[in-house]
């Protein structure tokens, strides 16, 4: 088999991976960075633990999650950042066309707080993360005009603001995540992950629900309106 040839069979196999319902909404969910056991994810889906199994093994197998077992319970997980990058660009691709109306009072709640903030793997997503990038680009702390890339003022911000970031990591230091409710490109690689964290860690944001969904807090919203000047009307 040709280099050619073996590329093809290579994209073909993991486009199989992705094109289960089944096995789409599990890569979707796990899109929050956590590790899920089995029977969460069997419940999310809405099928069988039995048959969740299966559409798991074959998810491991092809290099999309990895796993864990802590006594009898089995946790999965994305692989990785980049696994992450996939599913949310795909994501965006699609969600204009297949985004149904929600059915419930419970499912247009939790959509819209989706939409107002949540995380895409280990960053800031939703209005609540583009609302952040577009302050730190207007204050001169990021660039988008030749693909995202933090400044010196950027790098001097993140010290003072006491985020630490890992510059050693092999990922990018900045990267642009195309973010599927708003269309357009908010922060990610590791500043992202690093704000995300220090948002979390530092209470400038919960989580809520059983989901991605995040919030503001006040102390958040202090401190961002404090640290970017961000107004407390664009993060509600």
């Amino acid at each position: 088999m040709t280099t050619k040839d073996t590329r093809a069979a290579g994209l073909a196999a993991l486009a199989s991976l992705v094109a289960d319902e089944t096995r789409a909404a599990c890569l979707l969910a796990l899109l929050d960075g956590r590790a899920w056991t089995a029977g969460e994810l069997a419940r999310h889906a809405g099928v069988a633990p039995s048959t969740l199994s299966e559409h798991l093994g074959k998810l491991v197998a092809g290099g999309l999650l990895a796993q864990e077992r802590q006594g009898r319970h089995r946790y999965v997980r994305l692989a990785g950042a980049r696994v992450a990058q996939l599913v949310e660009d795909l994501a965006a691709r699609v969600a204009p066309a297949g985004t149904a109306r929600p059915r419930t009072l419970r499912e247009s709640s939790a959509g819209s707080a989706m939409a107002r903030g949540r995380t895409c793997y280990d960053h800031l997503a939703g209005r609540l993360g583009i609302t952040i990038t577009d302050a730190l680009t207007e204050r001169g702390l990021l660039r988008q005009d030749t693909g995202f890339a933090l400044t010196d003022a950027g790098l001097r911000w993140y010290g003072t603001a006491g985020i630490a970031l890992d510059r050693s990591a092999r990922r990018p230091l900045a990267r642009a995540c195309l973010d599927w409710t708003e269309r357009r490109p908010h922060l990610a690689g590791s500043a992202g992950a690093a704000l995300c964290r220090h948002a979390l860690d530092a209470g400038w944001c919960v989580r809520i629900g059983s989901e991605r969904a995040v919030r503001v807090t006040p102390a958040g919203a202090q401190a961002l309106h404090e640290l970017l000047g961000i107004g407390r009307d664009a993060l509600c």
